[in-house]
């Protein structure tokens, strides 16, 4: 139980509210999304290495090649050293998403889902939503051109107007439904069946249905999304865990 509210102080409250998802027409329903609570930072290094130490069957070598790909921690000093004292507040990547999965079980959590992540993504540092703002989404465009090969240290940006830190500023994130929006065969064959009104969600279509062509960091995310697997194990992808 200590464990638990420990994991939990360092959570915010995200209040229960709606969104208009990049896919979607102008005349669309927007997206309920209910309350729930998110990690304030990105899981770092040291939280990894932590969970790797207690779980050693998440250990670079030790893990089933089914659950990630070779490239698994490659940065790492040793499977249980994830690197000096100045890379253990840096964010986890080269991180698979069962990995991913696994942390936040073991912390009484689970992973955000697109929906939730998009939902908090959408928050400038005054606004809840300022998804239609210009400005926010050349401030966010730029943010993300800026990324520093290596990450810095977490917590270091300004919180948006949910207090969440760094959701743009240092890594892409995986979601628990990252793969909503593609299918394990073409959807686009014959005898497919996915209906064909819906093929811009299942293939990542660029601009092709999308609510507006101009919200390219929202593609960004997108494309990055459709790239991965559920072994993917990218140095510029991180994670942060709900509740």
């Amino acid at each position: 139980m200590r464990l638990a509210v420990l994991a939990l102080s360092s959570m915010v409250s995200i209040p229960a509210g709606s969104y208009r998802p990049l896919y979607s027409t102008p005349d669309a329903p927007t997206i309920h999304v209910g309350a729930f609570r998110l990690d304030r930072t990105l899981v770092t290094r040291a939280d990894f290495q932590r969970f790797v130490i207690a779980h050693p069957e998440w250990q670079r070598g030790k893990v089933k090649a089914l659950f990630a790909e070779p490239a698994y921690l490659a940065g790492w000093k040793s499977p249980t050293v994830a690197g000096d004292v100045a890379d253990l507040n840096r964010p986890v990547t080269s991180v698979s998403w069962f990995a991913a999965r696994a942390y936040c079980a073991a912390q009484g959590k689970r992973l955000p889902t697109v929906d939730e992540w998009e939902y908090v993504a959408a928050a400038s540092a005054r606004r809840r939503d300022a998804s239609a703002d210009p400005e926010f989404r050349r401030h966010v465009l730029a943010t993300v051109a800026a990324r520093p090969r290596v990450p810095s240290s977490v917590g270091r940006s300004a919180p948006n107007a949910y207090g969440v830190q760094d959701v743009h500023d240092l890594v892409w994130e995986w979601t628990e439904d990252w793969n909503s929006v593609v299918v394990p065969d073409d959807s686009r064959s014959a005898g497919s069946s996915v209906d064909a009104r819906d093929h811009h969600l299942y293939c990542a279509s660029a601009a092709l249905g999308a609510r507006d062509p101009s919200d390219y960091p929202a593609f960004a995310r997108f494309a990055v999304r459709a790239s991965l697997t559920g072994r993917s194990t990218v140095n510029s992808v991180g994670f942060r865990c709900a509740a």
